[in-house]
């Protein structure tokens, strides 16, 4: 094992609909495969950055993260909306989670659930989890 490093993990999804259950339920979908794909121990996160589209404005997803318990209820989490860009996809959540790891950057897995992997044409498996 070598020196832990601050790492960042991208992930996003699309939330069916801008409500606090759809927006919730489409965090907590991507927070579970981001943390599987990189066992991430919650005691190694720095902080998480979540963003959405402007379309989403029913509920924080960060309240997802702080909903699943085991320690994510006192990691810090922010949430904003992103850029107003033109044509941009709709009702997208993104989260940078930053991890202390003593993982190369190129050994870490980036997550895009639903339509989301058309962000990341380039190296995305059919499961959404794609490499830096």
């Amino acid at each position: 094992m070598g020196e832990k490093v601050c790492r960042g993990i991208r992930g996003a999804t699309c939330a069916d609909a801008n409500t606090g259950e759809a927006i919730l339920d489409a965090t907590r979908e991507l927070m579970i495969a981001l943390i599987r794909a990189n066992n991430i121990k919650v005691d190694d996160v720095a902080y998480a950055y979540f963003t959405t589209t402007r379309d989403l404005n029913a509920e924080f997803p960060a309240a997802a993260a702080r909903l699943m318990g085991g320690g994510w209820e006192d990691v810090a989490l922010m949430c904003s909306h992103e850029m107003d860009v033109p044509n941009v996809m709709a009702r997208v959540v993104r989260v940078m989670v930053l991890v202390n790891t003593d993982k190369r950057a190129k050994d870490l897995m980036n997550v895009y659930l639903k339509d989301t992997s058309k962000l990341r044409q380039r190296g995305v498996s059919t499961d959404g989890v794609t490499r830096p």
